[in-house]
């Protein structure tokens, strides 16, 4: 992985965690509502302290409320709620032990889901490819919820803020839930515009070279605004 392991750190305030809890509902909210998942698919979690919050098993997301936080420590053990947390729990604490993630999102997103079909890595047809640390991998197949699942997305992450599982959907994570969500819609769109490309009859997609998308991940180290 890129990115440094997190440091240790002490158990949030409570009010740290209510604000937390909050924003990722409204994320998981979002996720709906832009069609990244159906139904109770797909979860969405941070990380505050040593404490990971984590979306509920088999609860619709217009249906979650403050009373409904649930949060797990890093060895997977409730600390918060009730409620029993997402069957993709290993998967979402093994992005955590393994990088310096703070937030994760998993999607089944139907472009993206469709490609994972398709390729062991998204053919480089833009440069949002670079975005997400390259060309995007697909982790091998393995059932939800285990941790051959999460093994196998390690590996297809290496070096990478986001890939594909294998008939199953999307994995992203950043440094903040806004982060992990934009490179989870950077990566449905990226799967969106090759399927279009690709669908045109006698012809093939140009793609980047490797030395393209890292002229581009160099450009990218200086975008956006300095405070």
């Amino acid at each position: 992985m890129t990115e440094e392991r997190a440091e240790k750190h002490h158990d949030p305030r409570p009010d740290t965690l209510s604000r937390a809890w909050g924003d990722l509902v409204r994320t998981a909210r979002r996720s709906a509502a832009d069609g990244l998942v159906v139904g109770t698919s797909g979860n969405v979690s941070v990380r505050v302290g040593d404490t990971v919050l984590v979306t509920p098993s088999g609860v619709p997301y217009d249906r979650l409320g403050p009373e409904d936080a649930t949060g797990v420590d890093l060895g997977g053990h409730r600390v918060l709620g009730t409620l029993t947390p997402t069957s993709e729990l290993p998967l979402h604490l093994a992005v955590y032990r393994s990088t310096g993630a703070r937030a994760v999102v998993h999607t089944h997103a139907v472009h993206a889901t469709a490609v994972s079909t398709l390729v062991d890595e998204i053919p480089p047809v833009h440069y949002a490819a670079a975005m997400l640390g390259g060309p995007v991998r697909t982790a091998g197949y393995a059932r939800y919820g285990t941790p051959e699942l999460a093994a196998k997305m390690l590996d297809a992450l290496r070096d990478r803020t986001g890939c594909l599982l294998r008939n199953h959907g999307t994995v992203t994570y950043g440094s903040s839930l806004d982060e992990a969500y934009d490179r989870t819609a950077q990566l449905e769109w990226l799967c969106r515009v090759w399927l279009a490309a690709g669908s045109v009859p006698g012809r093939a997609p140009s793609l980047l070279s490797p030395e393209q998308l890292d002229e581009v991940a160099e450009a990218l180290r200086g975008y956006g605004q300095r405070g």
